[in-house]
């Protein structure tokens, strides 16, 4: 047993190790640019980013947070400094709710958030709706009213579209649409899925460039029902007063960008396939003169950097869980009645849809790892506390019985009997746990925890495979390496007399 208690501990303190040696914390004074998740926004942060950097401030551009709450949110708590968005969104979206609202502008009501509104980057990107030119004039339809005639129609929204009060609820009422078959999806798959034949409707961003590439119809909107949507500059106030030439360098953007600029540096990076960054660079060498301003990492720099933080995600996790559920296993093993409560909570948590429990999340641990190490630190729990408990009541009556007889204390039954004869069946839980995590940690990047889900995330939305498969063939030679040196962990750790016993279940 000498081996057992030299090789465990070992082996459950290395991930806490990388963590805190690949945590990444804030820099002091790091200015910190935020972007949604769409290639324009993307884009417009590797912009702030460049000029930011031009002046010799560290700063750090957390693209493709996610939605509008999310990125507002972060901008609010301050885990970010600035990003862009749109006043059609802010009224309508972030700042619906507001009732105090009369007879306030926009900026004044910011402005109570700790938010300043700077000004317009230079371009609108509305709403509208569009259908591919040929379908639009066989049906001979030019507005949006013109679509009450086809109840047939399918529809296929943005998820962000579906769910804002500007979006398809507020639009249908206000239009009387009938159509039934509305689905939402991401908003780069809706254009797959008209190109494809498999929808007939979706909604645009004005300055995307798929607009022209699939040949859409953006229908007139005859009722006036879209806001007006500019893009314009949000910072933090205090950032005036922290660092105030960040500001003087973000308001640099002001004007800068025009529509028809802003739609050719979407065809840039969404058709000809260049990145974001290579964008950004371009217009601000073009414009203000700026050079250098590009940042470019190779594909081995890229995968050292995901690779860290993949292992960041889930060994930090793992080891949390290890710490908690073995101890609850052990618990459930010999309060049955409380077991039964232990076992029925680490249930729940497993059902729990991933997405849901990093939202819920977010307003607790703000944006980043944190959310996305509590989600997987709950659904590490149930294979852990399940195998430990079952290693636990697998052992035989008469093994038990016989320790009793010699005298042993439960504490010394426990570190002398059982945990040993359990070891290979919580080994094997605590190996089921870290196969999930690492695909499950992949999630992580929707709220900027970043790990192989981000090149992941990145060629979904730029219809890249090579970039899913940067992320996904990682992922999957990680899962198949870490239930290898588990499994070899396990020949290490175990005395040769009790390897294979106990296995209830796990595996």
């Amino acid at each position: 047993m000498r081996r057992v208690s030299s090789v465990l501990p070992w082996l459950l303190l290395a991930p806490l190790v990388l963590g805190l040696l690949t945590g990444c914390g804030r820099s002091d004074g790091e200015i910190r640019i935020g972007s949604k998740k769409f290639t324009e926004g993307i884009i417009l942060g590797e912009v702030l980013r460049g000029l930011v950097a031009e002046t010799g401030l560290p700063v750090h551009h957390r693209r493709a947070l996610g939605g509008t709450r999310i990125v507002f949110n972060a901008l609010e708590s301050g885990e970010i400094d600035a990003y862009v968005d749109y006043t059609g969104t802010l009224l309508h979206e972030v700042l619906a709710e507001d009732k105090a609202a009369q007879g306030r502008t926009l900026s004044e009501r910011l402005a109570e958030r700790g938010i300043r509104l700077a000004g317009s980057i230079g371009f609108q990107n509305n709403y509208a709706l569009g259908m591919p030119e040929a379908r639009a004039e066989a049906l001979g339809i030019e507005r949006i009213s013109d679509l009450r005639d086809h109840p047939e129609l399918r529809f296929r929204f943005g998820n962000e579209f579906m769910d804002r009060a500007d979006g398809w609820a507020g639009l249908r009422s206000f239009y009387g649409l009938p159509q039934r078959d509305v689905r939402g999806l991401e908003h780069e798959l809706a254009y797959r899925a008209l190109a494809s034949g498999e929808a007939d409707l979706t909604d645009l961003y004005t300055t995307d460039a798929e607009i022209a590439y699939y040949h859409l119809r953006p229908l007139r909107d005859d009722r006036d029902w879209f806001a007006r949507y500019d893009a314009v500059l949000l910072y933090r106030a205090d950032l005036a007063q922290r660092v105030p030439e960040a500001v003087t360098a973000l308001e640099r953007a002001l004007g800068l960008i025009d529509a028809r600029r802003m739609i050719a540096m979407n065809a840039a990076v969404q058709i000809e396939g260049r990145t974001e960054s290579q964008v950004a660079g371009e217009l601000l060498r073009e414009r203000l003169g700026i050079l250098d301003a590009t940042e470019t990492r190779g594909l081995l720099a890229r995968l050292a950097q995901c690779t860290l933080e993949h292992l960041t995600l889930v060994g930090v996790s793992l080891l949390a869980a290890v710490l908690a559920a073995v101890p609850l296993g052990l618990l459930a093993a010999h309060r049955p009645r409380l077991g039964q409560l232990v076992l029925a909570f680490v249930g729940i948590a497993q059902t729990i849809p991933a997405l849901a429990l990093l939202v819920l999340m977010i307003p607790f641990f703000g944006i980043g790892a944190g959310p996305a190490l509590v989600a997987l630190f709950l659904y590490s729990l149930l294979p852990i506390v399940r195998n430990t408990h079952a290693g636990i009541r697998g052992i035989p009556a008469a093994t038990i019985e016989s320790a009793e007889a010699l005298g042993l204390p439960a504490g010394a039954r426990l570190r002398l009997i059982e945990l040993p004869l359990a070891l290979p069946t919580i080994l094997a839980g605590i190996k089921t746990a870290a196969v999930i995590n690492v695909g499950a940690a992949t999630l992580g990047a929707l709220i900027g925890a970043g790990g192989y889900g981000q090149p992941i995330l990145a060629g979904i939305r730029l219809d890249d495979m090579g970039l899913i498969m940067e992320g996904a063939i990682p992922a999957a030679v990680l899962a198949v390496t870490v239930q290898w040196l588990f499994e070899r962990a396990e020949r290490t750790a175990l005395p040769r007399g009790i390897r294979g016993l106990g296995r209830t279940g796990g595996d």
